[in-house]
C-alpha cells in the first residue's frame, strides 16, 4: 500500500467515526439487499440502496442547476479531504454504493469534462492502486454537472471488470503500447482501452473522443468512463483498462413511464459497468434481466451508430 492509499485509508476511518452520515450509511451498506441477475450471459448486480435516491431523481437541468449552491463549493463542516496533485480533493462520499466509495472534485468551480482531465484519471488510477475511478458525463448520470470531479470505489465491485475479458473484441487502434477495442455483442455499446503508456492511452482516448457526436448544445459526446490497473494478460505488464460507454440518452423511457411501468433507474456509470443501484424496492423487488437490457439499450448509442465510430476511427488512422 503506497502513502496515498494510507491516507485514502486514515480519511475513511476518520470521517466514519466523526461523520455522523458516512458513519450511518456505510454501516447500512452491510445489510443492502442485492440480486444477480445476467445481461447476455454476463453477470450484473442490483443493488436496492435508498439513499441513493438523491443521486438517481437528481435535476440536473439548468434551472434546477442555478437554483441550488453547488454542493462541492459548500461542504458540511464534516467534510474534509486529501489534496491530490494541487488540483483535485479526494473526499469520502457520504452516499455510498459500496465501503470506500470516493469523490474527487477538481478545486475550483468548472464545469464537467473529460477530455482535459483523463490524463488525471490514468494517474489517479495508478496511485489509489485497486480502485477503479469513474467519469459521469453531465448528461449521463453526474448529479454535479456544474462542477468536474471523479468518483472511485475498490475493485471487485462492478461486473466489468471480469465481463469484459470474456466480450468479443475487436482491434480499433494500435500503438506501440495500446490498443484500442470495440466490443461486440456486449452488455452496452462500449470500447475498450488498455495500454502500459499513460502517454499512449490519452492520446488512443482523443482520437475516440474526435470521433464521437456532440449533440447541439452539449459541450462534450455523451459518455461514461471507468478506469483502472489491472495486471491484464495483454504483454502481461501492469495495464490501464479503461471502458468507454457513448451514450445517447440521460434516461430510459421506464424511468419517465407511470403506474407498474415505471422503474427509477438512472444509468451512470456503475449502472453501464454492471451495478444497477435502485431507491426503490419495488423497483428492486420486480425488475428482470430484460429491463436491464432494455435501459441499457436506451442510453446507449446504437450498433449502427458504434459501428460507424470504428469505421472513422479505422479510416483516419489509415491516413497517418
Amino acid at each position: 500500500m503506497n502513502e496515498l492509499r494510507e491516507r485514502v485509508e486514515d480519511l475513511l476511518d476518520n470521517q466514519i467515526r466523526n461523520w455522523e452520515l458516512v458513519r450511518t450509511n456505510t454501516y447500512a451498506l452491510a445489510s443492502l439487499k442485492t440480486r444477480y441477475l445476467y445481461i447476455r450471459d454476463f453477470p450484473v448486480i442490483l443493488q436496492f440502496n435508498p439513499e441513493r435516491i438523491r443521486s438517481s431523481a437528481a435535476k440536473t437541468d439548468t434551472a434546477s442547476l442555478q437554483a441550488r449552491p453547488c454542493f462541492f463549493c459548500h461542504r458540511p463542516e464534516e467534510q474534509y479531504g486529501i489534496d491530490y496533485n494541487d488540483a483535485f480533493d479526494i473526499l469520502v462520499n457520504p452516499y455510498p454504493i459500496s465501503s470506500g466509495h470516493l469523490t474527487i472534485p477538481l478545486k475550483w468551480h468548472e464545469d464537467q469534462q473529460i477530455l482535459p482531465y483523463y490524463e488525471d484519471m490514468l494517474w489517479l488510477a495508478h496511485d489509489l492502486q485497486d480502485y477503479a475511478v469513474f467519469y459521469n458525463g453531465p448528461k449521463c448520470g453526474a448529479s454535479a454537472p456544474d462542477h468536474m470531479h471523479f468518483q472511485a470505489m475498490e475493485l471487485g465491485n462492478l461486473p466489468i471488470e471480469m465481463n469484459y475479458k470474456k466480450a468479443s473484441k475487436g482491434i480499433v487502434w494500435e500503438g506501440r503500447n495500446t490498443v484500442l477495442y470495440v466490443l461486440y455483442d456486449f452488455m452496452a455499446s462500449a470500447f475498450l482501452l488498455i495500454s502500459s503508456d499513460l502517454r499512449e492511452a490519452d492520446y488512443a482516448f482523443k482520437q475516440l473522443y474526435a470521433q464521437l457526436e456532440i449533440k447541439e448544445g452539449d459541450s462534450e459526446p455523451m459518455m461514461n468512463v471507468v478506469t483502472w490497473k489491472d495486471e491484464d494478460n495483454w504483454k502481461d505488464e501492469d495495464n490501464w483498462i479503461s471502458c468507454i460507454f457513448p451514450r445517447k440518452e440521460l434516461r430510459p423511457s421506464c424511468f419517465y413511464a407511470e403506474g407498474d411501468a415505471n422503474i427509477l433507474i438512472s444509468p451512470a456509470t456503475v449502472e453501464m459497468a454492471g451495478l444497477f443501484i435502485t431507491p426503490l424496492e419495488k423497483d428492486f423487488d420486480k425488475v428482470t434481466s430484460e429491463d436491464l437490457e432494455t435501459i441499457l439499450r436506451e442510453v446507449s448509442i446504437s450498433e449502427e451508430e458504434k459501428n460507424e465510430i470504428v469505421r472513422k476511427m479505422i479510416q483516419s488512422s489509415s491516413r497517418k
